[in-house]
């Protein structure tokens, strides 16, 4: 072993600093930053002028007002909870719902039972106030109040000439009624072995009724007919606007009557036609459906006057006895009375809650019963303006109404099949006869003594039944089309029908 292997490496000394270097390892760190940052800038620049960076322009979103919100919707919540639990509710379950009914919420949701039901209504009165239910009764009564004033009838003050007009019928009516009376009585004193032998004849003539005269009558349906106080013409209305006058009984044509432009739908004679007037008197009158009233005699085929005022459409006219007055029924609601010697509209009443389809007066000449298509009928007290019998009782429209010749039966006939025979003695309904099965297009009693009655509906047949008793007699059958139309002449010998096959026939006894 050499020397130079003997002697020991030399030691690294560490080296040794005095101070603080805080300052040189800032100056480092700054100057590593400062070259970051211009190349992140520089980066950052790029990025946005691509489109890839998108930076807002300083919009904030305050999270403490969001706070806030929850905060007070929270609080909303537990002041509606403590509300609900002062509410008192009803533990009836019907008055639970009439409460919720009220409010206009739903009765009864899918699956809720009462305990449901009465915290649903706690909760929605917690919500809209504990007086909102007070407050939709207090409502409720209000308008059911309003409700029944309006259903009540009124009455307001006529003119000078209606007072004349009523004391006039009252004059005339007052004999009239006295002298059926005496008429009732001396019937009475008729034995019953009598009665009973010519209400077999009647019977017996009635059911040996056949088809006498079939004639057309127009190019349209034929919607009305009626003979004249001699028995001796028949008039009937056209959808076609025309009216015609035929003579009886061998129905050849005597006049024709243009004045309308639609459908007609009556054209009746005056009380007195052919036997006390002139052939210059109005003698007939007419409806169509444009609300046109018209006014004829028997020497012109041109209306001799024209009745105006009618806004809607007008059904039916009916003359009244005494043939001053007349009356017409219009689909605004209402029926009106005309008096001809003073030459106005002394009466518009209103009481129907429809159109009025028909309308006919009392053989004294005291009453006027109206029917309509709100299936309820009135009969009122023309002396006095009153609506004295209200008829209740049939399920669809009322189309045709007709006084018995005794004074107190009247026969109405409806859109439900059945004619309903009223008894206004006591204000009650007679017997409903099961007539037909279509509606009932009209009704009529013997014009003499009343012991028929006569009906016609759209199942194309007539039938005429006893009265009293109500039993079939006769089936009329021979239309092709509805019967529209029916009539029983003043001297109770001669049956008229019309009908939409646009015929009429007269039906005579062998």
């Amino acid at each position: 072993m050499s020397d130079e292997e003997d002697v020991a490496p030399a030691v690294k000394k560490s080296r040794v600093f005095y101070g603080s270097l805080e300052e040189k390892e800032r100056e480092r760190l700054s100057a590593n930053v400062a070259s970051s940052s211009a190349t992140g800038s520089d980066a950052v620049r790029a990025g946005i002028e691509a489109g890839n960076i998108n930076i807002s322009s300083g919009e904030t979103l305050e999270i403490e007002e969001r706070v806030s919100e929850r905060q007070q919707e929270a609080l909303a919540e537990f002041e509606r909870r403590r509300r609900a639990r002062q509410i008192t509710v009803s533990t009836d379950d019907a008055e639970v719902k009439a409460g919720l009914r009220a409010l206009g919420e739903p009765i009864t949701l899918f699956g809720e039972g009462p305990a449901d039901r009465r915290e649903r209504l706690r909760s929605v009165l917690s919500v809209v106030g504990p007086d909102a239910l007070k407050k939709s009764r207090k409502d409720e009564e209000r308008a059911k109040r309003s409700q029944d004033e309006c259903q009540q009838t009124w009455y307001h003050e006529g003119s000078a000439s209606l007072k004349d007009a009523r004391l006039w019928l009252a004059r005339y009516s007052l004999p009239r009624a006295m002298r059926r009376l005496e008429a009732a009585r001396t019937q009475k004193e008729v034995t019953e072995a009598t009665k009973t032998i010519r209400q077999q004849e009647l019977h017996k003539s009635l059911r040996n009724l056949n088809n006498f005269c079939s004639q057309i009558g127009d190019d349209r349906p034929i919607s009305f007919c009626h003979f004249s106080p001699d028995s001796k013409m028949l008039a009937t209305a056209s959808w076609s606007g025309l009216c015609k006058l035929w003579s009886v009984p061998d129905c050849n044509l005597i006049r024709t009557l243009r004045g309308h432009n639609t459908n007609v739908g009556a054209v009746v004679f005056r009380p007195q036609a052919g036997v006390s007037l002139n052939q210059s008197d109005v003698s007939l009158a007419s409806c169509a459906a444009d609300g046109t009233v018209k006014l004829w005699n028997l020497e012109s085929d041109e209306p001799v006057a024209d009745i105006e005022g009618h806004s809607e459409r007008v059904s039916r006219v009916s003359w009244h006895p005494s043939g001053r007055f007349l009356g017409t029924t219009c689909y605004d609601y209402s029926w009106r009375l005309w008096d001809l010697e003073v030459q106005e509209e002394i009466l518009h009443q209103e009481g129907h809650s429809k159109g009025v389809h028909d309308l006919t007066f009392h053989p004294d000449g005291s009453l006027a019963a109206t029917g309509g298509l709100d299936a309820f009928g009135r009969v009122w007290d023309l002396r006095t303006g009153r609506c004295v019998v209200f008829l209740e009782g049939h399920l669809k429209e009322i189309y045709s109404l007709h006084f018995s010749p005794n004074g107190y039966h009247l026969a109405t006939g409806s859109g439900d099949n059945t004619c309903k025979v009223w008894e206004l003695r006591n204000r009650k309904c007679l017997y409903t006869v099961p007539a037909h099965q279509n509606l009932l297009s009209a009704v009529r009693f013997q014009p003499t003594d009343g012991h028929f009655l006569l009906t016609g509906a759209y199942d194309n047949t007539a039938k005429v039944w006893s009265h009293p008793g109500w039993m079939p007699l006769k089936t009329l059958a021979g239309h092709e089309g509805k019967v529209m139309g029916v009539d029983v002449s003043p001297d109770g010998k001669l049956i008229a029908t019309c009908s939409y096959d646009r015929t009429f026939k007269l039906w005579l006894s062998e």
